[in-house]
């Protein structure tokens, strides 16, 4: 069960240690057991990494895009080849079931690195003509990109970053949470081997104050986050004081709203994906499950009879359906929100407790029926597999509560009418929107939010306009025509 990584970072094409880092222990969730243990980045290692991602990047962006491409998709080769071992790795790192991590994780990230791979040739300027004039643009990367990765998907949020980035040209340091540090040495490893040039991908480990250290170096063109609302405003703040570029992907409270004509079992396959599934730690969660009255005795009844019979237990075991709680930390936080949700008034369903197993951060999946709008548990992101069930009776009622937050991330509409669904998706104040579905995330389409919930995209099309910048370039055909 061993995880120790061959050295703390990744920078400039190797593995490097620097044990006068504070030391970091990797924690395998489900038994409480230190796997592995990495060490802060100092001051030195981030020198190194972000003198290597300069020197490295100019030559990378007069690189065909092809030739990028090419190196990308061996890398997308090499994580299949690998596949298995990646998988356990991840389990081991964030305490996500086996089943999950086989078929979401990496191959989530395998499939955005080939989706880049293949763009990238295509991504072209325009010619705007102007009569005898005429100005062309060129699409250039931006620099030397800073990736700061979130716990709950730490393996995939790696390769969504760096995917485009280096696609397009750039070059990229990447942060990993400190909970989850593994993920992203394996990617360095394998890119690589794929034949990446040395400083284009950098791993440095630490706590917030690496990132803010990472996040005000001059060094640095643009900022990637995917983290919590208040870490974002804090590194949103701090990458604005030096005009750089960003995306944010942050945290969300999102509705999942069920019309009684819809297919009931479907429904409550979609709440039980969009508030359990790697034990409720996603941040487009739907965690305010809005049902209409008419269908709600029907939804409760099936939802605690299939939520009592998922199979909880060690991630490593490929029957188990629900893992652990990333953290201690992150389970007394869950904890806490179940309590305050019995006092006030919430009623559980089914779960509300801690898991009956020995170690690890177990909590049962739990279901709050009655839930009003004023709850914290309404309020509040959560980040466990706690759901808020609320009655709502018509559809301008549900539009309005549903945006009644703070958060814009993402949203769901379950209905057999699909002309209301997509009247009311279009009303929804959502950066991703699905209808009779719920946290499907395909490389191909943008994923971001709107309001507290982030800026900029990920994935699709729209993430070149966030890893690449505009040149107009005004050409004259003629004599100067001057006043003077």
């Amino acid at each position: 069960m061993i995880a120790q990584p061959k050295a703390s970072h990744f920078v400039d094409g190797a593995y490097v240690e620097d044990v006068a880092g504070a030391a970091i222990d990797v924690i395998f969730p489900a038994t409480g057991e230190v796997i592995a243990r990495v060490h802060e980045a100092t001051p030195a290692i981030l020198d190194r990494a972000l003198a290597s991602a300069r020197r490295a990047q100019g030559d990378w962006a007069r690189t065909r895009p092809v030739d990028r491409a090419r190196i990308l998709r061996r890398a997308v080769d090499l994580i299949h080849a690998q596949a298995e071992d990646l998988a356990q790795l991840e389990t081991l790192d964030t305490g996500k079931p086996i089943q999950e991590t086989r078929v979401a994780d990496w191959p989530s990230g395998a499939d955005a690195l080939e989706y880049f791979a293949g763009l990238a040739p295509t991504v072209t300027g325009q010619t705007i003509p102007l009569g005898q004039d005429f100005v062309y643009t060129l699409r250039e990367p931006v620099g030397v990109c800073l990736g700061i990765g979130a716990w709950n998907y730490p393996s995939q949020i790696a390769c969504w970053k760096s995917a485009p980035a280096l696609a397009l040209g750039n070059a990229m340091v990447f942060k990993p949470s400190e909970v989850t540090p593994l993920g992203a040495l394996k990617l360095a490893e394998i890119l690589v081997q794929a034949g990446l040039p040395a400083g284009l991908f950098n791993v440095v480990q630490g706590r917030g104050a690496v990132g803010a250290a990472l996040v005000t170096d001059p060094r640095v063109d643009k900022v990637s986050l995917t983290g919590s609302v208040p870490t974002g405003q804090k590194v949103y703040a701090a990458a604005a004081a030096g005009v750089r570029h960003v995306t944010m992907e942050l945290g969300g409270k999102s509705p999942l709203i069920i019309f009684d004509d819809a297919n009931v079992e479907d429904a409550v396959g979609a709440a039980l994906l969009a508030n359990f599934y790697s034990t409720g730690q996603i941040c487009s969660n739907g965690t305010r499950v809005f049902v209409q009255k008419g269908i709600k005795t029907r939804f409760l009844d099936r939802l605690k009879a299939r939520t009592e019979a998922i199979v909880l237990g060690d991630p490593r075991k490929d029957d188990t359906q629900l893992g652990p709680l990333v953290s201690a930390a992150q389970l007394d936080k869950v904890m806490g929100y179940v309590a305050q949700a019995r006092d006030q008034g919430g009623r559980v369903v089914t779960g509300g407790n801690r898991a009956p197993i020995k170690d690890g951060f177990y909590i049962q999946p739990t279901v709050f029926a009655d839930v009003t709008d004023d709850m914290t548990l309404a309020c509040e992101e959560v980040f466990g597999p706690v759901m808020a069930v609320l009655d709502f009776e018509d559809e301008a009622e549900v539009i309005a509560r549903a945006n009644a937050t703070e958060f814009g991330l993402a949203a769901g509409v379950f209905t057999a009418d699909l002309a209301r669904a997509h009247r009311v998706v279009a009303q929804l104040q959502a950066g991703t929107c699905w209808i009779n579905a719920y946290n499907l995330t395909p490389v191909e389409s943008p994923f971001g939010g709107v309001k507290m919930s982030g800026v900029g995209r990920e994935n699709g099309h729209a993430a070149v306009e966030h890893y690449t910048q505009i040149k107009s370039v005004y050409v004259g055909m003629g004599p100067v025509d001057a006043p003077y």
